[in-house]
C-alpha cells in the first residue's frame, strides 16, 4: 500500500550528547525525514556539521570544545559505497501508481468497497495497494469469499491491508456475520484495536429491503447498523460478549475459548471469517498450538467459514494451504522500503547487501583469524574508532553506540536490539528502553514518544521484537543472543524487518554487530533457511489429548468414525505417517479413561465426564487441570476460610512461577504470616524426585499468592515490585494473568458443581480486579478509580457510587490532587493545563458513577415489581428468556427456549400502568410478534391509553400496542410477562435473567383484521393491575 506523505512536524530536542558538552550545544530536527541537499543546506548555515560523503544521508557531526564525561566514538568512511542493488532496484522499478493500474486504486468496482471505507482508508494514509496486494485480493477467490487463503509477504510489505479488506467486505455485504481476528501478544491486539476502530469509524452495514421495517413508535439503537469492534484479551477491562460484537480482535487463547463458547450455545453459524495473523506460530509449543486446534474445529464444522493466514516468516505456504480445505496460497517478496544490510565486526562496518554476501563476508573474516595465509581480509568501507572510554571499551558495545548516536544526531529513528539490559547501564540518558520489565503504562509512553520523535533511540529485547510495531530508519542488532541461546532464524528476520516503513522512510537499514566468539554461528544463522511450520500436536511435543478432549466435550465428535473424520482435519495428518496417527489417537482416548476426563457409553461413544467439562471451560491443558482438580478437591476438604491466602493461592497461574524463589522474601513473608496462613502452605521443600518437584510446584505458586495477597490490599505495583525484587512490568503481567486464571478458575468450580467455592473465588476475583479491600469494590466500578485512588475517595467521605455521582467535578479536583503519587513542581501556566486534565478526568468520573447508579436504581426498581398476577391455564406454554447485555448494561435482546433469538435495543422490563413513570423506555425491546388485528380507538379510549406504551391480558396469551399516530390499538399473539425473577450467572459470558413468557393460540381473539373479536379483551385490561402506581 502506498502512504500519503504526510508532513511530520518535528520538535527541538537537546540530547544527553549534547548536555556533557558545556562548548557548544547542538539541536536537530526530530522524526523529519529530509534529503541529503535540504540536511546538508540546513545545517551548514549553522556550522554545526560537516558532511562527509554525498552518498550516504548520514552525515557525521564535529563539535568544538571539552569533551564531556562520556562521547560516541567517530564513525570514519573509508571507500565510497557504489549503489547497492536495493537503492539501484529503487531508481529503476518505481512501484506503479493508480493512474498506470487502475486496479491499485481501492475505489476500483472489483473491490466492491464502500465509499466510506474507501475515505477512511485515505485519511489513515492508504491511497492505493500494491500490484501484489490486487492480484492477491482479485486473483485468489477469496474476495468473493470463495476460498480460504494462505499468503506471506515481508514485514512492511503491507500484508495486513489485504487480510483488513476481506474481513471488512465480508462483515459489511453480510450483517448477520461475525469476524474472528486472532494475534499472538496482547500488545499487537491493543494496537490492531485502535487501527481497526479508526477504519470503521461511520460505516454502516449493508440491509436487504426485504427485512422487515420495525413500528415507527420504536427506536432503533444508535449502533446498530454500525460496526462494532471489541478487543478479547488477558487484562481487558471490557464486559462485551461475543453477541456485542462484529469483529473481535483476540490473543489465540481468547479465540479458542469463543469458539468453544460459540459452539456450545449454537451460535458458530454466525461466524464468517476468521483471520489468523503470525499463523506461523502454530509453530509454538507453549500457545501456538491452539491455533491449530481452533482451527481444526472450524474446519471440521464444515459452515463455510472462511479463513485467512499471513505471516512473514513462513517457508511451507504451500502445507498449510492443503491443511486448510487446500485453500488458496500467495507468496509476495515485496518490500516497499529496501533495506541494506551491514555486518560490524571489530569496530569495522562490511556491506552485506544479501545473505549469500553477508555469509561470504563473514566466513572470510572468521577463516582470516583462524589462519592468516587464508588471505587478505575483506575491505570495510566504514570504521569505527576506538573509544577513549573504558566504558566502551567492548568493540560490540562500542560500534552499537557509535551507530546508534550517528542515526539519532542525523534526525532519524533507530531500534537497537540486545539480549539483556547491558545497555541502560552504559548508555547516558536520552534513551528509551522497551521491555517486559516496564509496566503497560511505561511501554505506551515510550512507545508514543518514540513514533512522534521525542525519543530518537529505542533499546528493546529480542524477546519483544515480534510483540512491537516501532519502524525505524536504522535497526542495530547488540549481538544476535537471546540469553545465552542464538536467535532462531525467524526471530532475526524479525528484528531485521523493523528497519524502514513506507511513509517514514525512504531506506531502511540492518547492522548487525557481532562478537568474535560468534562470527561463525552468526555466519551459519544468516544463511539458514527460515524452518517449516509443522505440528505441535506430533509425539514428544503436545500431542493430541486436548484436541480430543475439547472436540468430545463440545460434542463435534463423540463416536470413533467422527473422531477419525475430525483428526483428518488436524495438520498433523499431512506430516506423519496415519498408522502412527490411529495408534497415537487410541493411545490417547484410552489415557482420557483412565484419568476420567471422559467416559465411554453403552453406544460406545465417548462423552466428556463433569471434570473433562470443567477444564474444557476453564480453558486449562488436561495436565494442569488435572493438577487444578488435585489441589481443589484437598482444598475442599479443609479450605481455610479465617484468612485470604488459600483464595489468592487458587488464583495463581500453574505456570506462573518459572524462576527462582528469592528465597530471603520468602523466609521473611513466611515468618511473619500468622496461623491460618501457616496451614495454607503446609511443610518443607526439596526437589530432587518427582514428587518433591511437584510440592516445589505449590510452594513456587504460594509464593506468587504472596505477591497477590499484597496487591489485594491496596499496595501499588511499584511497591509490590521492590519489595519482591522484581520487575513493575512482572507484577503488573501477574496480576492481568492471574485474573484470567482466577476467572478460568471459576468456571471449573462451577462446572464441578462446586458452588460455594465459586462464589468466595468471585469475591476475591473482583477484588484482585480492582487491587483493593472488600470496602471499596464498589467504587472500584468506576472509571479511573481503582486501589489507591479509591482509599482517598473513600477516606474523604466519598464512600459510595452515589456520593461520587452527586459530586460536582470541580470537587474532585482536590481529591485527584491527593491521590497522585508525586507531587509535582510545575510552572503557573504548566499547573493550569495539568489541573485542566484534572479536571476533565473527574468530568469522566462523575459520568461513570451516574451510568453506575442509574443501573443500580433500575435494578432496586425490578425487584419491587409485583409479584402475585392471576393463575394462568394450564394449556399456556411457560418459555425461559435470556437477556444479553453489553458492556454499559443495556439490554440487546431476548433468546426464547426454542433456540430463537429476538434482538433489538429496547428491552420491556415491565409494562404495567405507570410504568412509563418508572423506566426509561428508550431501551425496551421492539415488538417481535406479528400483529393480529387493529381496533380502531375512540377519542375516550385514546385518552384512557395515552400513557400506556404496552397493555398485557396474562389471562389470553397477547398484549396489546397502542398506535397513537393512527388511532389504533394493534393486537399482538405474543408477549413477555412483566413478571421477572432476575438472577445473576454469575462468571457467564452475559448476565442473564430468567421470565417467564406466555403464549396461546386462541383462534377467537387472533383473526388478523376482524377488530369486533379483538375489542372484547381490551375492556379487561384494567381489571388485571394488582397494584397502581402513582
Amino acid at each position: 500500500m502506498k502512504k500519503c506523505n504526510a508532513t511530520r512536524s518535528g520538535i527541538n530536542h537537546k540530547t544527553t550528547i549534547d548536555v556533557t558538552r558545556v562548548a557548544s550545544t547542538t539541536v536537530s530536527r526530530v522524526a523529519v525525514k529530509r534529503t541529503f541537499d535540504e540536511l546538508n543546506d540546513s545545517e551548514s548555515s549553522r556550522g554545526t556539521f560537516s558532511p562527509v560523503h554525498k552518498q550516504r544521508d548520514f552525515i557525521r557531526s564535529t563539535l568544538n570544545g571539552d569533551p564531556g564525561t562520556l562521547k560516541a566514538s567517530e564513525i570514519d568512511n573509508i571507500t565510497v559505497q557504489n549503489s547497492s542493488e536495493y537503492s539501484q532496484r529503487r531508481q529503476l522499478a518505481l512501484t506503479p501508481t493508480p493512474t498506470q493500474n487502475p486496479l491499485l486504486d481501492l475505489a476500483h468496482p472489483a473491490y466492491q468497497l464502500p465509499k466510506q471505507l474507501i475515505e477512511n482508508f485515505a485519511a489513515l494514509g492508504i491511497i492505493s495497494i500494491y500490484p501484489w496486494q490486487s492480484e492477491c485480493l482479485l486473483r485468489s477467490g477469496a474476495l468473493a469469499g470463495e476460498r480460504n487463503l494462505v499468503y506471506t509477504a515481508p514485514t512492511g510489505g503491507g500484508k495486513s491491508l489485504v487480510a483488513d479488506v476481506l474481513m471488512l467486505k465480508k462483515i459489511i455485504q453480510n450483517p448477520a456475520k461475525k469476524a474472528l481476528l486472532v494475534l499472538p501478544y496482547v500488545a499487537l491486539v491493543q494496537e490492531k484495536l485502535r487501527w481497526l476502530r479508526k477504519v470503521v469509524e461511520g460505516i454502516s452495514k449493508e440491509t436487504s429491503s426485504r427485512e422487515p421495517k420495525w413500528p415507527s413508535m420504536w427506536r432503533n439503537r444508535g449502533d446498530e447498523n454500525t460496526i462494532r469492534v471489541t478487543g478479547f484479551y488477558g487484562g481487558s477491562k471490557s464486559r462485551s460478549t461475543w453477541t456485542d460484537v462484529d469483529i473481535a480482535v483476540c490473543t489465540i487463547e481468547k479465540a479458542n475459548s469463543l469458539v468453544n463458547a460459540a459452539i456450545d450455545d449454537c451460535s458458530i453459524g454466525n461466524l464468517g471469517v476468521v483471520v489468523m495473523d503470525e499463523i506461523h506460530f502454530i509453530n509454538d509449543e507453549s500457545r501456538g498450538y491452539i491455533l491449530e486446534l481452533m482451527a481444526t474445529k472450524l474446519l471440521s464444522l464444515e459452515q463455510g467459514v472462511q479463513i485467512v493466514g499471513m505471516s512473514a516468516t513462513l517457508d511451507n505456504a504451500d502445507l498449510l494451504a492443503k491443511w486448510l480445505n487446500n485453500a488458496k496460497f500467495y507468496i509476495s517478496n515485496y518490500r516497499a522500503v529496501p533495506v541494506e544490510e551491514h555486518l560490524v565486526f571489530e569496530n569495522a562496518v562490511y556491506p552485506a547487501s544479501s545473505s549469500n554476501r553477508f555469509y561470504k563476508t563473514a566466513s572470510q573474516l572468521n577463516s582470516q583469524i583462524r589462519n592468516n595465509s587464508m588471505g587478505p581480509l575483506p575491505k570495510p568501507h566504514r570504521l569505527i574508532q576506538t573509544s577513549q572510554h573504558k566504558e566502551f571499551s567492548n568493540p560490540l558495545l562500542n560500534s552499537v553506540v557509535a551507530l546508534a548516536n550517528e542515526t539519532a544526531r542525523s534526525g532519524y529513528g533507530v531500534l537497537v536490539f540486545c539480549s539483556n539490559q547491558v545497555l541502560e547501564k552504559t548508555v547516558p540518558m536520552g534513551v528509551a528502553f522497551h521491555h517486559a520489565g516496564l509496566t503497560t503504562e511505561e511501554r505506551d509512553l515510550v512507545a508514543a514518544a518514540y513514533d512522534e520523535g521525542v525519543l530518537k533511540v529505542m533499546v528493546a529485547t529480542c524477546s519483544l521484537a515480534a510483540g512491537i510495531n516501532l519502524p525505524a530508519r536504522r535497526v542495530i542488532l547488540h549481538g544476535a543472543r537471546m540469553g545465552s541461546d542464538l536467535v532462531g532464524p525467524s526471530m532475526l528476520r524479525q528484528m531485521r524487518g523493523r528497519a524502514g516503513r513506507k511513509g517514514k522512510d525512504e531506506i531502511g537499514e540492518t547492522y548487525l554487530c557481532c562478537q568474535k566468539s560468534d562470527l561463525e554461528a552468526v555466519a551459519e544463522l544468516m544463511e539458514a533457511e527460515i524452518p517449516s511450520v509443522e505440528s505441535c500436536l506430533v509425539p514428544g511435543k503436545r500431542g493430541v489429548k486436548r484436541a480430543l478432549l475439547e472436540v468430545i466435550a463440545t460434542k463435534l465428535a463423540t463416536g470413533s468414525d467422527s473422531i477419525d473424520d475430525y483428526v483428518k482435519k488436524t495438520l498433523l495428518y499431512h506430516m506423519i505417517d496415519q498408522e502412527e496417527l490411529r495408534s497415537m489417537v487410541e493411545m490417547t482416548l484410552k489415557d482420557l479413561l483412565e484419568n476420567q476426563l471422559v467416559e465411554q457409553t453403552q453406544s460406545y461413544s465417548y462423552e466428556a465426564t463433569r471434570l473433562g467439562l470443567a477444564i474444557v471451560a476453564s480453558s486449562l491443558a488436561p495436565e494442569d487441570g488435572l493438577f487444578v482438580h488435585k489441589e481443589l478437591r484437598k482444598s475442599l476438604e479443609a479450605f481455610v476460610l479465617d484468612g485470604e491466602m488459600h483464595v489468592l493461592y487458587t488464583f495463581t497461574p500453574v505456570q506462573a512461577m518459572q524462576g527462582n524463589i528469592n528465597w530471603q522474601v520468602f523466609r521473611k513473608e513466611v515468618d511473619i504470616l500468622d496461623e491460618s496462613n501457616l496451614r495454607v502452605l503446609g511443610g518443607s521443600m526439596k526437589e530432587s524426585t518427582p514428587e518433591e518437584i511437584e510440592i516445589a510446584r505449590v510452594y513456587k505458586r504460594f509464593y506468587t499468592a504472596l505477591q497477590l495477597r499484597d496487591l489485594c490490599n491496596e499496595m501499588p505495583v511499584y511497591a509490590v515490585a521492590r519489595k519482591y525484587d522484581l520487575p513493575r512490568g512482572t507484577i503488573q503481567n501477574l496480576a492481568q494473568t492471574c485474573h484470567g486464571f482466577a476467572a478460568g478458575m471459576i468456571k471449573f468450580c462451577e462446572k464441578m458443581d462446586w458452588g460455594a467455592l465459586a462464589a468466595v473465588l468471585d469475591h476475591f476475583s473482583d477484588r484482585l480486579k480492582a487491587g483493593a479491600k472488600s470496602d471499596l469494590l464498589a467504587l472500584a466500578e468506576i472509571t479511573f478509580i481503582k486501589s489507591r485512588t479509591a482509599r482517598i475517595f473513600w477516606d474523604n467521605g466519598y464512600k459510595t457510587v452515589g456520593a461520587v455521582a452527586a459530586a460536582e467535578s470541580k470537587e474532585l479536583l482536590r481529591i485527584l490532587l491527593m491521590a497522585q503519587p508525586r507531587k509535582l513542581r510545575l510552572a503557573s501556566d504548566d499547573e493550569e493545563k495539568y489541573h485542566a486534565k484534572l479536571l476533565a478526568k473527574a468530568a469522566k468520573i462523575v459520568e461513570s458513577a451516574n451510568r453506575i447508579w442509574e443501573r443500580q436504581m433500575q435494578q432496586e426498581i425490578i425487584a419491587e415489581l409485583p409479584q402475585d398476577y392471576p393463575s394462568h391455564p394450564p394449556s399456556v406454554t411457560l418459555l425461559d428468556i435470556c437477556l444479553y447485555r453489553q458492556e454499559i448494561g443495556d439490554v440487546l435482546g431476548v433468546k426464547t427456549a426454542d433456540g430463537k433469538e429476538h434482538q433489538g435495543d429496547r428491552p420491556i422490563l415491565a409494562a404495567e400502568a405507570g410504568a412509563d413513570a418508572l423506566f426509561d423506555f428508550k431501551d425496551q425491546l421492539r415488538p417481535t410478534a406479528w400483529t393480529l388485528g387493529h381496533i380502531k380507538m375512540s377519542a375516550d379510549e385514546i385518552k384512557l391509553y395515552k400513557d400506556l406504551p404496552v397493555l398485557f391480558n396474562i389471562e389470553k396469551g397477547f398484549f396489546m400496542e397502542p398506535d397513537e399516530d393512527n388511532h389504533e390499538l394493534k393486537i399482538c399473539d405474543e408477549h413477555p410477562s412483566s413478571k421477572t425473577r432476575w438472577q445473576t450467572k454469575e462468571h457467564s459470558l452475559f448476565r442473564a435473567a430468567d421470565s417467564q413468557r406466555f403464549s396461546e393460540e386462541d383462534p377467537a381473539i387472533s383473526p388478523r383484521d376482524d377488530a369486533p373479536t379483538c375489542r372484547p379483551p381490551l375492556i379487561l385490561c384494567p381489571d388485571l393491575l394488582v397494584r397502581r402506581y402513582p
